[in-house]
């Protein structure tokens, strides 16, 4: 028996209609005998292969991920060494992402965690440094006589004029900023019965504060008026100088003097040698000068 072949409309009709069943190209070709590429070609023209016989595409991938890390904060550069694509091609493929902010480094990052550390931890500091204080506030109750003798000579020595063998200068002469050690120092020459005729006093100040404001304000402190005050004496302002005293609370320092105070000098010198040769071991040679 003679088989007639079937035409090329009838071949693509089948052609297609597997096609669309999901066969391959293989299959097609198979099934109707067409092992011709060019013809197999013609049949199948304008039908998209199905799905599952696409191969993957490998910058499918790679764009995803060059996104991927976009999104992560990377830059351009870090995801070029992991992914091994060019610039143009990621950008091109992350152009429409915001842009990350700009990235800490170890040092910043170190530093924010040591702020944010120290914000927590700060309140909690504050809280025992205040008990710590008000604990030993509390625990100095009323001085003695002999306490506050003691605490006024190591007070003057620190911080009042010293004789010296090449200068004798056996004068009397406190200078402080400290509003309360000025007020300690006033209540230990109440205690050597130092008559308030025989202390005077002078404010000494930067020239760019408020000089009457800081004369008033010691005169309060002291309670006394304008005449036991002499001339204020004022530091010249050095534009090169970064001062930090330039706050309202910035009063300069006040000078206590007490006039004929040799004698009591004298004492003050001979009382603080005492007390550094009671702590001294025998024969350290502390003494006076």
């Amino acid at each position: 028996m003679h088989h007639t072949r079937p035409d090329f409309e009838s071949l693509r009709d089948q052609a297609v209609t597997l096609r669309r069943a999901g066969l391959s190209r293989r299959q097609i070709r198979d099934r109707l005998h067409v092992h011709n590429n060019d013809i197999l070609n013609r049949l199948l023209e304008g039908e998209p292969p199905p799905d599952w016989t696409r191969r993957p595409n490998a910058k499918d991938d790679l764009r995803a991920r060059a996104r991927e890390l976009r999104g992560q904060g990377m830059t351009y550069d870090e995801i070029q060494v992991e992914l091994g694509v060019s610039k143009s091609s990621i950008s091109l493929w992350v152009r429409d992402l915001p842009k990350p902010p700009p990235r800490r480094t170890l040092a910043e990052q170190a530093q924010l965690a040591s702020r944010k550390r120290w914000e927590h931890e700060r309140p909690i500091r504050e809280e025992n440094r205040r008990r710590t204080k008000e604990a030993a506030r509390a625990a100095i109750g009323d001085l003695t006589d002999r306490e506050l003798f003691l605490v006024g000579v190591g007070l003057y020595w620190s911080e009042g004029s010293k004789d010296k063998p090449y200068a004798r200068r056996e004068v009397v002469v406190f200078v402080n900023s400290d509003p309360s050690m000025i007020l300690l120092y006033l209540a230990w020459l109440d205690l050597l019965e130092v008559s308030a005729d025989r202390r005077c006093y002078s404010v000494m100040i930067h020239e760019s504060a408020d000089v009457g404001a800081a004369e008033h304000y010691w005169a309060e402190l002291v309670q006394a008026d304008g005449s036991r005050f002499g001339k204020t004496v004022l530091k010249k302002h050095n534009p090169k100088t970064v001062r930090k005293n330039v706050s309202e609370s910035y009063r300069g320092c006040l000078v206590v003097r007490v006039r004929d105070g040799a004698d009591l000098y004298r004492r003050i010198e001979g009382s603080w040698y005492g007390m550094v040769e009671s702590v001294s071991p025998p024969g350290s040679g502390s003494g006076m000068v």
